[in-house]
């Protein structure tokens, strides 16, 4: 009986554990390097420690990022041509920056408008199995941590 007891406690608080660290569905997260600084996408709505969010409006944006069709414009790329991301590749001894996209952002998260037309606060280029544009452009405003006030632009 004591056995069961002692079984019947340990599991509930091995799961708590599990869901706490956000490892409950382990799986590859999109997530870069920086300075030493890995910075992932966060799975679960406490755990980022920087919200960015998207809008269809420049503007509202507050950065602008521009989707480009070649590698060597790009400020950020990521290319990709495998099933799973590489073993290793954001491992870091310090706890990863938590980066989330928000359909509610605070006043102070930074907005980015998405778009194929310049002018730009950064360039990304896409080609992976792993990450969307979405993803991309998520990780470099949230590892950057600047929030730009995009001029009126003509369009």
């Amino acid at each position: 009986m004591l056995r069961l007891n002692i079984l019947a406690s340990v599991i509930p608080l091995a799961i708590v554990t599990l869901f706490a660290r956000g490892e409950f569905f382990a799986g590859p997260r999109p997530c870069i390097e920086i300075s030493g600084t890995s910075v992932q996408i966060a799975t679960l709505s406490w755990q980022p420690h920087r919200h960015v969010s998207f809008t269809g409006d420049p503007g509202r944006a507050t950065v602008r990022v521009q989707i480009t069709d070649n590698a060597e414009t790009a400020d950020f790329t990521v290319i990709d041509d495998i099933e799973t991301a590489e073993a290793g590749a954001c491992e870091s001894n310090a706890p990863p920056l938590l980066v989330a996209i928000s359909r509610n952002p605070s006043g102070s998260d930074p907005v980015i408008y998405l778009s194929r037309d310049g002018p730009a606060d950064y360039r990304i280029f896409v080609s992976s199995k792993s990450f969307s544009l979405l993803d991309a452009a998520a990780l470099i405003v949230g590892a950057r941590g600047e929030r730009h006030r995009i001029e009126a632009v003509s369009l």
